[in-house]
């Protein structure tokens, strides 16, 4: 049998049923990532049209994804994105929503806005990723916790600032989302940590978030990782978004190593291959 690259974490509570079954295979599940935006950092516009973005969430269910994150607003990791209202974000997924519940895999609604989010929802989306981790809109958390779901909480930061101690500023902001999702009623067991690569941090702070990874792990909560294609891969290897698959994956294998359940990357099917060679290889030793 192969042997897991990382094993789930214990929590004080039950683990939502749908994080169960996410977390309980030999390697960490892969949420595929699906923008249906015209200005995100690596894919922006290739998938705005409805029948492109569809196309696209067939082909990441075809290479074995898990999950589909599906979002409409760029969060751009490096600056520039440009703010859209709720009902912009709900016009580019209403042509699209509907049909990509209907391949089969869980959705999860990347926004960091309510309304936005209870529309997914609404819509048959079963995740929320909130890439501000309850923290910027605050009726998030008690959406959240009245609809019973899985939620993502991952750190972010206005801008980056390299005098900072990364690890620290990390676990004080996932102490204080916590402490959010507790007063509103989210159990522990539904909520994963995203230690946000790329998001108000240097290509270094991101580096250092992937190298000590394993300091999260006192949270006592599952973590996904989404090093895809980010800037910090440039910093070390220069190249453009699409061609950081190289960085992406050697990233996400490390992540794996350190106890990341939960993969997000733009290249289903190769890290869904690397992530199945690395635990082969671990079996043998």
């Amino acid at each position: 049998m192969m042997a897991a690259i990382s094993k789930p974490v214990p929590s004080a509570t039950a683990v939502h049923p749908l994080l169960q079954k996410l977390l309980s295979g030999p390697i960490p599940a892969v949420m595929g990532v699906l923008n249906v935006t015209p200005d995100s950092f690596s894919d922006g516009g290739d998938f705005l049209e409805p029948e492109h973005a569809l196309a696209q969430a067939q082909r990441l269910v075809a290479e074995g994804a898990d999950i589909i994150d599906i979002g409409a607003e760029s969060t751009r990791p490096y600056g520039g994105a440009k703010p859209v209202g709720a009902d912009e974000e709900m016009a580019r997924l209403r042509p699209v929503l509907a049909e990509i519940i209907k391949l089969g895999v869980p959705v999860s609604i990347d926004s960091m806005k309510s309304d936005v989010t209870a529309f997914a929802l609404d819509a048959g989306a079963v995740i929320v990723n909130d890439v501000w981790g309850l923290q910027r809109d605050n009726r998030m958390a008690s959406l959240v916790s009245g609809r019973g779901v899985p939620v993502i909480i991952m750190h972010n930061r206005d801008r980056a600032d390299p005098a900072i101690d990364i690890m620290k500023e990390i676990a004080g902001f996932f102490a204080r989302s916590l402490d959010i999702a507790a007063k509103a009623g989210i159990p522990e067991g539904h909520i994963v940590l995203d230690p946000g690569i790329g998001f108000g941090k240097t290509p270094e702070q991101s580096m250092i978030a992937l190298a000590r990874l394993d300091q999260l792990m006192r949270f006592g909560l599952p973590l996904l990782v989404g090093a895809s294609r980010k800037r910090f891969i440039a910093s070390v290897s220069p190249s453009e978004p699409q061609n950081r698959l190289g960085g992406s994956i050697a990233a996400h294998l490390i992540a794996a190593k350190a106890g990341a359940r939960i993969i997000r990357t733009h290249d289903v099917a190769d890290t869904v291959q690397a992530l199945k060679v690395a635990a082969a290889i671990r079996d043998q030793g």
